[in-house]
């Protein structure tokens, strides 16, 4: 069957077009990506081959997020490497301006506001990464840090560092946070072991370590709900 290119489509059902007349807002996801790409295949317009790129990723933007180029030039005809960057560049520009829509929100009052700022910044990954944030007396974020960078399955903290920037900072607490790529939001006993040693250690200079958040894409663990610090 002989695919129907978008230039034949009513103008109004165009993307391009139909941002120009309706705004952005009026726009599906598959027809914002279709927008990225440009084109689909020899079988699928833009617009039909967006719709089963998200089909792929659930429908969900986070999960599409995380595809690598390889992902998505693999597994669709008529993406190559350029679109494929096209796209993990504009789902990266989406997570960074939600990251510094957060970060304008500097209070942290609860773990659902220290998971809301460590969320862009950990929840698309593939690896593991810990981040600090250091806070002042009045729990607002002086400074984010990133603490490490491991494989899927965990990664290395050095306390020490933490521990001279939140000094350099001026720092009065520290809200801890690093991601499972798995999903699983169940804490390791090296999560665990880490939390105790860097609330011990920072005790010693006045510092206090008031969560440790385990972002798990949309769910998180506390450390401090569950009482374990």
């Amino acid at each position: 069957m002989k695919k129907i290119s978008i230039k034949q489509w009513a103008e109004e059902d165009r993307p391009r077009e139909k941002m120009m007349l309706k705004g952005v807002s009026a726009l599906s996801d598959s027809e914002l990506l279709a927008i990225l790409i440009g084109s689909g295949n020899d079988k699928e317009s833009a617009v039909e081959l967006s719709k089963r790129i998200l089909q792929k990723a659930g429908n969900n933007l986070n999960k599409l997020g995380r595809f690598s180029v390889n992902d998505l030039t693999s597994n669709f005809r008529g993406i190559g490497q350029a679109k494929a960057i096209t796209i993990i560049a504009a789902l990266e520009l989406g997570r960074r301006r939600k990251s510094e829509e957060v970060i304008e929100r500097k209070k942290i009052g609860s773990s659902n506001d220290a998971y809301a700022v460590f969320y862009p910044v950990l929840a698309d990954l593939n690896h593991e990464e810990t981040w600090a944030l250091l806070l002042d007396r009045s729990n607002k974020v002086v400074s984010t840090m990133q603490v490490s960078r491991g494989g899927i399955a965990g990664t290395v903290v050095d306390i020490r560092l933490i521990l001279r920037e939140a000094i350099n900072h001026y720092a009065s607490s520290i809200v801890l946070g690093h991601n499972h790529p798995s999903g699983n939001c169940t804490p390791s006993v090296q999560d665990t072991t880490i939390s105790k040693k860097l609330k011990e250690a920072a005790q010693w200079m006045d510092i206090s370590l008031l969560d440790h958040i385990i972002v798990c894409g949309e769910t998180y663990y506390s450390f401090a709900d569950n009482g374990i610090i």
